[in-house]
């Protein structure tokens, strides 16, 4: 008795249960649990039971009638068709331009700032304590002509696309208003880049063509709305409508109009009456120790200053007016301190 035991477990347990037997089957009143032997195969539902999606006898999907509008990306949706010539489409839309199709300078190497972070909007007025460090002058001239357009649209010869600005500079151009691109459009708008020196001068309505049509209209026409007052005392006035600014007295323009760039989307430049309350040449930022050269500060944190890239850019400032530094440097010449400011309107998109 005992050598056979020994035997048995000598030979392992695999041996030990070579003899089991195998297993019976449930009678027909027992169901078997799914995966044991002499479970039954799954049947499938009859015609008045449906089944969950893709069980077996599950019906294959059917594809709706044409009167039936099936979520797009689902069996049997329509392809997204895109937007028709010259339409902007918008976000999200097919055409669109979005993450993947930014608008970049015309051209290469155009439009980089030496400073790529913009000055910030400061809540409260900035520190009187700072030392003079001179802040750093332009490497080179700035090239404030090259267009931002979307990268799909480099090189294009006269592009398609409906612009940023479409509308704007349809209407400073005095061509149909209707905010959508055309044939006609293309060609007015580049015979306008041609003769001002945009570059690429390809049809495509963006902020440095709005901005200098604007400009050149405010030339003619400085203020047809006649939004800022006219005071015996130094005004600077400030029109983020058409992002514009000059300076006048009285009746007499002390600092002809220049294009400027306000406050973007967050950090609105403040409007109404402001004075000028502190005046520093080499300013550096609190927040960022970014160079703000020739400041002018009205409003907490909010100034006149300079800036080193293009004025014209797809996003607005931190609140700041942004101007060239060659700008810049002359209103630091113009105003002086107590010198009144007066804001109004809305930067485009912002």
């Amino acid at each position: 008795m005992l050598l056979g035991l020994a035997a048995v477990l000598a030979l392992g347990p695999t041996a030990a249960l070579a003899d089991a037997p195998e297993p019976v089957p449930p009678t027909s009143g027992i169901e078997a649990p799914p995966g044991d032997a002499a479970a039954p195969e799954p049947m499938p539902p009859t015609s008045a039971v449906a089944a969950p999606p893709g069980e077996a006898g599950a019906p294959e999907p059917v594809l709706p009638t044409s009167a039936v509008e099936v979520p797009p990306g689902e069996a049997g949706a329509p392809e997204p068709v895109p937007p028709p010539y010259g339409v902007q489409a918008s976000p999200g839309e097919v055409g669109a331009p979005g993450a993947d199709d930014p608008l970049v300078p015309g051209v290469v190497g155009g439009g980089r700032a030496e400073y790529p972070m913009d000055t910030p909007d400061q809540v409260l007025p900035p520190l009187q304590s700072q030392d003079d460090i001179p802040v750093p002058e332009p490497e080179a001239d700035v090239d404030e002509l090259v267009e931002y357009l979307p990268r799909s649209v480099v090189g294009a010869a006269c592009t398609a696309t409906t612009g940023t600005h479409q509308r704007l500079v349809e209407r400073l151009l005095k061509l149909t208003v209707d905010g959508v691109q055309s044939a006609a459009d293309c060609q007015a708008i580049k015979a306008f880049q041609v003769r001002e020196k945009i570059k690429p001068a390809n049809g495509y309505a963006g902020p440095v063509t709005w901005a200098r049509a604007e400009l050149l209209a405010a030339r003619k026409n400085l203020d047809p709305g006649r939004r800022c007052p006219v005071k015996k005392d130094a005004v600077a006035c400030v029109d983020l409508d058409r992002q514009l600014m000059w300076v006048r007295k009285d009746k007499k323009i002390t600092f002809p109009v220049v294009n400027i760039r306000s406050g973007r989307v967050g950090y609105a430049t403040r409007t109404g009456w402001h004075s000028v309350y502190w005046r520093h040449k080499d300013h550096w930022s609190s927040i960022y120790n970014t160079p703000m050269p020739f400041s002018q500060f009205f409003s907490g944190g909010q100034a006149f200053h300079a800036v080193y890239g293009q004025i014209a850019t797809p996003t607005g400032s931190r609140g700041c007016v942004n101007l060239s530094y060659d700008n810049a440097r002359k209103l630091w010449d113009v105003l002086r301190k107590g010198d009144r400011v007066y804001i109004w309107g809305k930067r485009p998109g912002g």
